[in-house]
């Protein structure tokens, strides 16, 4: 557990080997530090240091009442002193994508590179249908935080208690919208107990991050992509539905030298089985295409 300067416990996990190259993996949406991530085993063969924290409200880190994504740059510098690191690159898997694009922009001296997988662009973005191709669930939860807390706060704190019972339920609400490509990623019995235990942990004293991620996605971020001056690189499944490609196609037009990669017939839950390419080109090691 790591304290911020204002008071707030911060649940930290490390994991792989502790001289390795730094990496923070910034969790989605739901999520928690406990999310799907790469055996030991594979980090200590990538010579990779991977730290993951609860986002505020998540799992056992104390919530931050009407934070900006921006917020999420002054935590990950706040734990990176604790744990000694000067330097780090950052990788955020759908809603933790924005965030890691803030660590890029606000901590410049301190971020090497910065990695979305299936990552979401400003709601501002300009010249971007941002609810084109998105599924209509995701549509529903973003235009309901756009009138205010009240609007979504109810509906998901029901809906976090039920999932905390049954980690399961989520999955199972969502397979209606599910490509058939995803439904293949999430029938893997080992993904599937990671994701259950990531949902667990996420919902352990209720639905206040959920809430607040959706909320500040659909407010100004507090800073510009268009500042990421590290070299970034941006995965999406062509398919996705639940953070639609146009979103990482907008990115990739406003962060400078970003490379853009979509694979075809991929969607949102695709990005798992990136995640351990993605974290060797993370750690400055020679990379390759998924």
């Amino acid at each position: 557990m790591v304290k911020a300067a204002d008071g707030r416990a911060l649940a930290v996990e490390s994991l792989g080997d502790p001289r390795g190259r730094p990496v923070f993996l910034l969790h989605g949406m739901p999520g928690s530090r406990v999310g799907p991530h790469p055996r030991s085993t594979v980090l200590y063969r990538l010579g990779v240091r991977l730290i993951s924290y609860d986002r505020p409200g998540y799992g056992d880190s104390t919530r931050l009442p009407g934070r900006r994504v921006s917020a999420a740059a002054a935590d990950v510098r706040t734990i990176a002193d604790d744990l000694g690191l000067d330097g780090f690159a950052v990788l955020g898997r759908s809603g933790g994508g924005p965030h890691a694009l803030a660590c890029a922009a606000l901590l410049p001296e301190r971020v090497s590179r910065v990695a979305v997988l299936v990552g979401l662009a400003p709601r501002n973005a300009t010249g971007l249908d941002w609810y084109a191709g998105m599924t209509p669930s995701n549509v529903r939860a973003y235009r309901e935080a756009e009138r205010g807390h009240d609007r979504i706060a109810d509906t998901m704190e029901f809906r976090s208690r039920q999932i905390k019972d049954d980690p399961v339920r989520l999955l199972k609400g969502l397979r209606p919208e599910l490509s058939p490509a995803d439904r293949e990623v999430v029938a893997d019995t080992g993904l599937r107990r990671m994701l259950q235990s990531n949902y667990r942990e996420a919902f352990r004293h209720g639905a206040d991050g959920w809430i607040d991620d959706v909320l500040a996605f659909t407010a100004d971020w507090g800073f510009k992509v268009e500042d990421v001056a590290v070299p970034t690189w941006l995965w999406h499944g062509a398919d996705d539905q639940f953070s639609p490609v146009g979103h990482s196609r907008w990115l990739a037009d406003h962060i400078p030298g970003a490379e853009l990669f979509l694979e075809p017939g991929a969607a949102h839950f695709g990005a798992f089985r990136v995640l351990t390419t993605t974290l060797a080109w993370a750690a400055g090691q020679s990379f390759t295409r998924p």
